[in-house]
């Protein structure tokens, strides 16, 4: 009797360790597949608006502290990357009114970080785009807290981002008023 307790209790850590090993699985395949959309967008957004590459964008009077522009492709990358992970983390997480909340403020935010980029560069509104980014920068703490109540390590990974658009608001702010 004794042989068949061990035996159960061994086969139930097995099917444990895997459903775990499944489910960390699943995370990592979501997470790729997060960070591969996120990257992309991102990507497409930038190179479709020709980036600071332009005359226009060059002939702008700029702040002693913008950064050079070489800068801004891998922080994005990273930033993007994070966001990637996670959006999955939260994705991740049982369903609840609260998972849903985060993914919807999330997808908002990430609309706003995406226009954001034509508004500036193609359509050369910089003021316009403050105001994008501005909301932005709202709509970030927002998806931050929602995050931390469904994931607080997701809410964690997004902090290098607000901290980045914070950065990218002052910037921004800094052109219209030196322009």
């Amino acid at each position: 009797m004794a042989h068949l307790s061990l035996s159960g209790l061994f086969f139930s850590l097995i099917f444990n360790f895997s459903n775990h090993h499944t489910m960390f699985q699943s995370l990592i395949l979501k997470s790729i597949l997060c960070i591969i959309i996120c990257v992309t967008l991102g990507s497409v957004s930038g190179i479709l608006s020709g980036s600071g590459m332009t005359d226009w964008y060059q002939n702008l009077n700029k702040p002693f502290f913008q950064p050079p522009s070489w800068v801004f492709g891998p922080a994005w990358t990273i930033l993007y990357t994070l966001m990637g992970i996670a959006i999955a983390r939260i994705w991740h997480q049982p369903d609840s009114s609260l998972k849903s909340r985060a993914i919807r403020i999330f997808i908002s935010q990430f609309v706003l970080n995406l226009i954001w980029t034509p508004i500036f560069f193609a359509l050369k509104q910089p003021l316009v785009a403050l105001i994008v980014i501005i909301m932005l920068w709202i709509l970030i703490l927002l998806t931050i807290r929602s995050f931390k109540k469904v994931d607080p390590l997701s809410a964690i990974l997004l902090i290098p981002y607000i901290l980045w658009v914070s950065f990218a608001t002052i910037l921004n702010g800094s052109i219209v008023y030196l322009n």
